[in-house]
């Protein structure tokens, strides 16, 4: 025989254990980052590096958002200088377009870029959808979540309660829905501009240095901040997200202290 004796119980004993010790100990984390994509991957690895206990939360199955593809299906990245030195430190190749522009493979610079996050230690929760924050004593902390699987299904036949879990900080990365940021709006507790149009020789400056905290214990960082602020956005070019996910991390860290 080629491979070990194993039956299918214990082939399911192993994921469910495995599955239960791990969301146990993220039920309590020093940060959460809402939105996998390029912000929130480059925050929460960040983060781990130096420490910090960094749950990802992404509603997808898939991790990387947008960094997958790029623009207009066609799966290369624009990243400006100096952002490519992110590129650098993960070990992802790139080409240089022109002076300060760089192009990488999608597939190739994200799934580097996942690796080095989760390398860090980073835990994930995919196929988990954000549905609220935690709020306590006028601060952010935790944040409410379900099966992404949930929301899909009709009001009438499911009543699927999420659950609460808890941190210190929570970083909203989840692009230009700005779900977690949408989520006080909708209690009058912050105000929200909506992104602008295109213009990317300010976007993606803008977008790094307004990456701060929108409201006690809520990070937005990447396009969040964009919807957050009213900027411009900034298409199919990720250095702007990439370096305010380092920004979102050294927020979060000088928070925490």
């Amino acid at each position: 025989m080629l491979f070990s004796k194993i039956s299918e119980k214990q082939v399911t004993r192993a994921i469910v254990s495995g599955f239960a010790r791990e969301f146990e100990d993220c039920i309590e984390s020093d940060v959460i980052v809402i939105g996998a994509g390029p912000s929130g991957l480059v925050a929460a690895k960040k983060l781990c590096e130096n420490g910090v206990k960094t749950l990802l939360i992404e509603g997808n199955n898939y991790l990387g958002g947008g960094f997958w593809i790029g623009g207009y299906l066609m799966n290369k990245v624009t990243i400006r200088a100096p952002a490519h030195e992110i590129l650098d430190e993960i070990g992802a190749p790139y080409k240089e377009a022109e002076a300060g522009l760089y192009v990488a493979d999608g597939p190739h610079a994200c799934s580097k870029l996942i690796a080095a996050a989760c390398d860090a230690g980073v835990k994930v929760l995919n196929m988990t959808q954000f549905d609220d924050v935690v709020i306590k004593g006028e601060r952010v902390c935790g944040a409410v979540i379900n099966w992404t699987p949930v929301s899909a299904l009709p009001r009438a036949i499911t009543c699927v309660d999420p659950v609460g879990i808890e941190s210190k900080l929570v970083i909203d990365a989840t692009g230009h829905d700005a779900a977690v940021v949408q989520s006080l709006k909708k209690r009058g507790l912050v105000d929200i501009k909506g992104f602008g149009a295109m213009w990317v020789e300010k976007s993606e400056d803008a977008v790094v240095e307004h990456t701060t905290e929108v409201y006690p214990g809520l990070i937005a960082a990447g396009m969040a901040a964009a919807t957050a602020f009213g900027l411009p956005r900034m298409g199919p070019t990720f250095g702007g997200m990439l370096l305010s996910g380092k920004r979102a991390a050294e927020v979060a860290m000088e928070v925490l202290k």
